[in-house]
């Protein structure tokens, strides 16, 4: 248990700190002239980003477990509200929605949460409202709970078939792997690497979640934050 909360600890100062670095914004007209002539670098590790098609571009960010499931529900509203209000079919929007700090694990598969469930829940906080246990399976791809979850039973197949695209942390990846091999004796790169093969689909392992909002900023995405 010391292990879990020093886990949290440092997610939640580390990469925390690192949040709120991110959204921070010039806070005098005289910055924001000299920022519109600043032209960020381009790196190839973005260039999915740019590569996505639609009218629109969202980037919904989530931190938490709650943060996390809330972001699957705004895209889903994102898709709902842009068919009745404006008739945009999904691939007229562009949506990443970025899965790191507690969220991190919402991005692994049934398979990752059977064997390391307990793990996740303890890390990020977060038990099955039916049962008030650790989750053995990715709750995220149920339809079964409704207004037990923040999703609403909204689901990641569902979303993942209308092309939403994920971005997962690879920062906060590597600190779950770290955990688990301290859990459980084995070695924390074949943690880290059945991790990243549990990812579900259409998703891109970025260096931090952070990173990625920044990112997808410079590639004229509108920022959505959940949780």
């Amino acid at each position: 248990m010391e292990e879990t909360v020093n886990t949290r600890r440092w997610l939640m100062t580390g990469l925390g700190a690192a949040a709120a670095a991110a959204v921070l914004v010039p806070g005098t007209a005289g910055a924001q002239t000299r920022a519109s002539n600043f032209r960020p670098a381009r790196h190839t590790q973005d260039n999915w980003m740019d590569e996505l098609k639609g009218q629109h571009r969202i980037f919904i960010d989530s931190s938490t477990a709650s943060g996390g499931a809330e972001a699957i529900l705004y895209a889903n509203n994102l898709y709902m509200a842009s068919e009745s209000g404006y008739s945009l079919k999904p691939a007229d929007l562009a949506i990443i929605v970025c899965l790191r700090h507690f969220a991190t694990p919402f991005a692994y598969n049934d398979a990752a949460w059977k064997k390391y469930g307990k793990a996740f829940a303890n890390i990020m906080q977060f038990k099955d409202p039916k049962t008030g246990l650790p989750p053995s399976s990715n709750l995220m791809n149920s339809a079964d709970y409704g207004f037990a979850l923040p999703n609403l039973g909204v689901t990641l197949k569902s979303l993942i078939e209308r092309g939403t695209q994920f971005a997962i942390c690879d920062l906060a990846t590597n600190v779950f792997a770290a955990q688990i091999a301290q859990d459980t004796g084995a070695s924390k790169d074949s943690v880290y690497k059945e991790l990243v093969a549990s990812a579900i689909p259409n998703s891109h392992f970025v260096p931090a979640g952070v990173v990625a909002v920044t990112r997808a900023q410079e590639y004229d995405y509108s920022l959505l934050a959940a949780g």
